[in-house]
């Protein structure tokens, strides 16, 4: 089935270092985009597990002609995935076969660890340190449904509620069918770490995002009232553009820019289910958007999430185990679109509010990007403060950078993360 040799190829693409897992995925030609990516994922999140498993049984021993990668996805599927439900083309016979002495070697597994169930090999020591351990945070999509609603659906299907979490202890205590409120976004549940719900009915059809806390900040700090009209400038993959609009009520405009035709696409398939309807999407370059174009003179506020090294995506931290270190020519060039592009956000005439965010770690990308756009600005922008009371601030390398956020798996159990909400200063009268 081409979806298995698709993974295969995605798994070793990242092992060879030709890429992220999220890179790979869209730049391969499966169609079905989020089905790969969740298989690949989940995949890779149970690699120790399931090297051990195949080496146990024999597997690649007694099937010399399947190679390493396509072996770790089929197991994944035979034992911890969907079980070749209505497919599995040629490899399921082959698969099964050998099922019962994978099986057995899963259970003896077990039994060494002392777990129970599939998920606790990981807390048993498979993952690579916090990053495994990283909560499932899932955005109810306000434009069809509210967080009430989809409480009581979980609840129905015997998942306890434990209520609005206080702490980060009640997130990290998570365990089993239990799940929360997160105690700073009203719409955001929280489920335990190895939650899987790419097959719900209410992510498939668009009422829940699979969205990290971290990544829902930028939309939320934002703030942007219903009628407003607002720039989203490196939009693709949408998850953020669809937030905006949810808080939009769909009421204003959204323009959304991004470069990548093939990503655009599969952004407006997910705001289509999104039930997003004021979000125009151009394949545009936002640099080459003129400020002075009459479509933008009522643009007030606008979301800067440039590409960039991707040094704290979660996905890049379970893949590489925190060996990755960007190169200093990568960061330099990454630092350098990101600074034209934010100074270039900066002078769009009736800009009042402007949040910069990344998903990396680098102090290249996040507080110098910001510290030179706030020197360009001759005083006519400065940083807001926001969320008093968020564990971790931004870098102290210049006066004001406290009002900077950051986000790491080990002070907020999220993905690591930067914003900046920037905002016009008022001139006195």
């Amino acid at each position: 089935m081409a979806l298995y040799a698709a993974a295969a190829a995605v798994l070793a693409g990242v092992e060879s270092r030709q890429g992220s897992i999220k890179g790979l995925v869209y730049a391969s030609s499966f169609q079905n985009v989020k089905q790969l990516y969740a298989l690949v994922c989940e995949t890779q999140r149970y690699s120790a597990v399931l090297d051990s498993v195949i080496s146990s049984a024999g597997l690649l021993r007694a099937e010399k002609k399947l190679r390493p990668h396509l072996a770790k996805v089929l197991v994944y599927e035979l034992l911890l995935g969907r079980g070749f439900r209505g497919g599995g083309g040629r490899w399921k016979p082959l698969l099964n076969r050998h099922q019962a002495r994978l099986k057995a070697e899963l259970a003896r597994l077990k039994v060494h660890r002392g777990v129970s169930r599939n998920e606790d090999l990981l807390e048993a020591g498979c993952g690579p340190g916090a990053a495994s351990q990283v909560p499932r945070f899932v955005r109810v999509n306000t434009l069809k449904t509210c967080s009430d609603d989809a409480i009581d659906y979980f609840k129905r299907q015997g998942f306890s509620y434990q209520g609005r979490a206080s702490s980060l202890e009640d997130l990290r205590a998570l365990k089993g069918k239990c799940f929360l409120l997160d105690p700073l976004l009203p719409e955001l549940l929280v489920f335990p770490a190895q939650t899987d719900l790419h097959e719900h009915p209410l992510y498939q059809a668009g009422h829940l995002i699979l969205q990290d806390k971290a990544s829902c900040l930028p939309a939320m700090l934002l703030a942007p009232p219903p009628g407003s009209h607002v720039i989203d400038a490196c939009a693709a993959p949408g998850n953020k553009t669809s937030h905006l609009a949810a808080l939009l009520k769909n009421q204003g405009k959204i323009f959304a820019f991004d470069l990548d035709a093939k990503r655009l696409a599969s952004m407006a398939t997910l705001l289509a289910r999104a039930g997003v309807s004021c979000c125009q999407l151009a394949e545009e370059d936002f640099l080459a958007v003129s400020p002075s174009d009459q479509r933008y003179r009522q643009v007030q506020y606008i979301l800067l999430d440039p590409s960039c090294s991707g040094s704290g995506m979660l996905t890049r931290q379970l893949e590489e185990s925190g060996t990755a270190v960007p190169s200093k020519e990568r960061l330099r060039a990454l630092a350098g679109f990101q600074q034209r592009a934010l100074c270039h956000a900066l002078t769009f005439p009736s800009l009042q509010r402007l949040v910069y965010s990344t998903c990396s770690v680098c102090q290249e990308e996040n507080e110098d990007v910001v510290q030179e756009a706030l020197q360009q600005s001759s005083g006519t922008f400065r940083l807001a403060p926001v969320l008093p009371s968020w564990p971790h601030r931004g870098l102290n390398i210049f006066p004001g950078a406290e009002h900077c956020l950051r986000a790491s798996p080990e002070t907020t159990l999220t993905g690591g993360f930067f914003i900046a909400v920037l905002e016009r200063v008022e001139v006195p009268r």
